[in-house]
């Protein structure tokens, strides 16, 4: 098996809601599908899906709450684009859980969760590569 995540796929209670949401951080969407939403993320892809519906696909019991035991990363250039992204992020209605900061392994980092609860962390790390670069063009906005 290669190691690779190619998507990520969120279980959402109001598909609208998270829709909005991560139009608003400004993720580019792909598809028109009426009961799932793709969203473009340099190098792979973040799906909602209701959270029946994926429970159910996955032949698992949907009851459960708290904790999902584990966080999204999102890496920037900077702690001062740490910062700015948590701003922009509370600005569309994410809750912040933990405001930048300077953390024990030499970086600076902070997290949100996003309407369903989901974790995000957002983070400078000076020592390692923070991923492709932004492939998106103005042709994509339009």
């Amino acid at each position: 098996m290669q190691p690779r995540i190619s998507m990520i796929t969120l279980g959402v209670q109001d598909l609208s809601a998270s829709i909005r949401f991560y139009t608003a951080l400004g993720f580019p969407r792909f598809g028109d599908e009426e009961n799932v939403a793709f969203f473009s993320l340099n190098g792979t892809w973040l799906g909602l899906y209701g959270k029946e519906a994926l429970a159910e696909d996955a032949q698992v019991a949907v009851a459960g709450s708290g904790f999902p035991g584990f966080a999204l990363a999102h890496n920037v250039s900077s702690p001062e684009e740490v910062d700015a992204v948590l701003k922009h992020a509370e600005s569309c209605g994410a809750k912040l859980t933990k405001p930048g900061q300077k953390v024990f392994w030499g970086g600076y980092s902070g997290y949100f969760q996003d309407p369903d609860g989901y974790l995000w962390e957002v983070a400078h790390n000076p020592f390692a590569w923070i991923g492709p670069p932004d492939t998106q063009t103005e042709a994509d906005d339009e």
